[in-house]
């Protein structure tokens, strides 16, 4: 064997060993986005879980506010929905709505000191306060990991094998600027 072939050799088992590099880097980024939507998905299935509780709490004390409820139910469905199919795009939206409900919900809450003193009413909305600052930290690990792998299959040469193998670029798990806007309480007891 001459020097040439061995060069030629040499070349091609560092260029396998870099495709194998390249593809297992790839493969980490899309376990680290299901690891993450993991987190997430944990988050949202306890917070599916308590909010029966606290809509069953509240009607005790607010019959007259039973369209505020009944939203708050609506958005968990459709949360709930999304969750399962693993649609983040349509989350984001029955997050959204989901979270401006809870926060109507807690506003009005206000108006009813009998509701406010209970301890059960407390409990479930430190518990639903304490899952909604837990997604909201999980949300940022997510579309962070979200990014990374978008980077990472959009540069070359992680492209070529990215392209070839399959993998796909991930949506971001976004809310809209309603959720981070402060409840207007002055609108919610006013007409």
């Amino acid at each position: 064997m001459d020097v040439t072939n061995f060069i030629i050799l040499g070349v091609l088992a560092a260029g396998v060993l870099y495709a194998i590099m390249l593809y297992n880097n790839l493969v980490s980024l899309k376990h680290n986005v299901s690891k993450a939507w993991a987190n997430i998905d944990v988050l949202l299935k306890q917070r599916h879980d308590e909010l029966p509780k606290l809509i069953e709490t509240c009607k005790q004390y607010m019959g007259y506010e039973q369209e505020t409820l009944e939203k708050v139910m609506q958005a968990r469905a459709a949360v709930s929905s999304a969750r399962e199919k693993g649609d983040v795009a349509a989350l984001g939206p029955a997050e959204t709505q989901l979270r401006m409900g809870l926060g109507n919900l807690f506003a009005l809450a206000e108006a009813y000191p009998d509701l406010k003193a209970n301890d059960s009413f407390q409990h479930l909305q430190g518990r639903i306060s304490g899952l909604e600052n837990a997604i909201a930290d999980r949300r940022e690990f997510y579309n962070e990991s979200v990014n990374n792998n978008n980077v990472r299959i959009e540069q070359f040469p992680d492209v070529i094998i990215a392209r070839n193998l399959g993998f796909g670029a991930k949506d971001l798990l976004e809310f809209s600027e309603g959720e981070t806007k402060d409840v207007d309480v002055k609108e919610l007891f006013s007409g």
